[in-house]
């Protein structure tokens, strides 16, 4: 019974015994768990490093999980590095959508460090690159980032503090314009990654179908879903504590978070109430999408996928800019043996050929659907900066 009352509520379902206790109760984040979206601190203004790294812990990232370390320990220096305790195994296997999500830092980090007049000289992976696993990824630096006088700065970073995923079904009565979808691929320009795209009904409608497939592969297979509900966030409290993850702050999650109704140890049990709200949830987002914008390389080095997140972060401010939502479907991108069929799909709708078989082939990194959401989006909850340095 627990189980299903876990991913019942998860899933937004009702439980009507807890009206009382729970009526009044909002399902906003706690003000401490997102107070990064106001920017940095007064602590932080002094040192243009720490300035900067206000801004670039922002950035969108796999499973919310905020794999980002930073030693500050050499002067006008910030090197980065992956924190070992944040990585996804089971959905991520070779850490390609953790290195991603790093990309994504550096490019806020880059942008911010204008802001305040200083130039990021970014040397990647100074002490060589990793290897190709994703437990590989800790024992070796990111990039080095060397600070200098100068600095352009960039009209996108008047975005940064209102970038949020939308995460919500889109409003299927409203198309996305082509010039939207242009005004995202000047955004996303940067070297060595392309652009591609999907406005007319019948792609539109074959990808709808691949992420809808895909999600269910994961939600369907133990150890993926297992990640997720490892990560999950319940109520104000654990939420306040991690600021990271997935989090569920529906009245009726905090009512049972208060009484400890949660099993986290296996999945759903397929059928239920809870399970049905959980595939309804990911069926809206696949189906509502009313458009498709997607980043690949010519080839898959660990460089091409920093590349691929400095690309993508712009390409979400820009689509802030626009009010646009542009979620990333990962699902079918994930590289585990059940997906292996998706995989190849996502690769053939998009680039028009098969599937990499080695990191020297063109491979799809990122893949979004696009849409006006039809509710706001909102923060996702963000460590302190304290929680990310190494050393000041």
């Amino acid at each position: 019974m627990q189980r299903r009352l876990f991913i019942r509520l998860v899933g937004g379902g009702t439980l009507a015994a807890a009206v009382p206790l729970t009526a009044g109760c909002s399902s906003a984040l706690p003000d401490d768990a997102v107070a990064a979206w106001s920017g940095p601190t007064a602590a932080d203004q002094a040192d243009p490093r720490r300035w900067a790294l206000a801004h670039a812990i922002l950035a969108p990232n796999a499973h919310n999980l905020q794999s980002w370390l930073v030693d500050l320990a050499q002067p006008n220096t910030i090197t980065l590095w992956i924190d070992k305790d944040r990585l996804l195994p089971h959905t991520d296997p070779p850490g390609r959508q953790v290195m991603i999500s790093q990309g994504a830092f550096l490019e806020l980090l880059v942008m911010a460090l204008a802001e305040r007049g200083q130039a990021a000289d970014v040397a990647l992976f100074p002490a060589g690159e990793p290897g190709a696993a994703c437990t590989d990824l800790p024992a070796k630096p990111v990039a080095r980032v060397t600070l200098r006088p100068g600095g352009a700065r960039d009209p996108l970073f008047a975005h940064v503090l209102r970038r949020h995923t939308a995460k919500s079904d889109y409003d299927t009565t409203r198309p996305v314009a082509p010039d939207a979808i242009a005004a995202l691929r000047t955004a996303a320009a940067t070297a060595g990654v392309s652009f591609g795209s999907a406005l007319d009904e019948q792609p539109v409608a074959a990808m709808r179908k691949l992420c809808w497939e895909s999600a269910q592969v994961e939600l369907l297979t133990p150890r993926t879903v297992m990640e997720s509900i490892h990560v999950t966030r319940v109520g104000p409290s654990e939420i306040n504590k991690h600021r990271d993850g997935i989090s569920v702050n529906n009245p009726m999650a905090r009512f049972a978070a208060t009484v400890g109704l949660f099993d986290r140890t296996q999945p759903p049990a397929p059928g239920s109430e809870g399970y049905k709200q959980m595939m309804s949830r990911f069926e809206g987002h696949s189906r509502s999408a009313m458009a498709f914008v997607w980043l690949a390389t010519e080839r898959n080095t660990r460089a091409d996928q920093i590349a691929t997140g400095r690309a993508f972060v712009r390409l979400q401010l820009r689509a802030s800019e626009l009010r646009l939502g542009a979620h990333p479907m990962s699902q079918a991108l994930q590289e585990y043996p059940e997906m292996a069929p998706h995989y190849e799909t996502a690769h053939r709708l998009t680039l028009n050929r098969a599937a990499p078989r080695s990191t020297n082939e063109p491979t799809l990194q990122m893949f979004c659907r696009v849409g006006y959401p039809l509710q706001v989006p909102t923060p996702a909850p963000r460590r302190e900066l304290g929680a990310i340095v190494r050393a000041a």
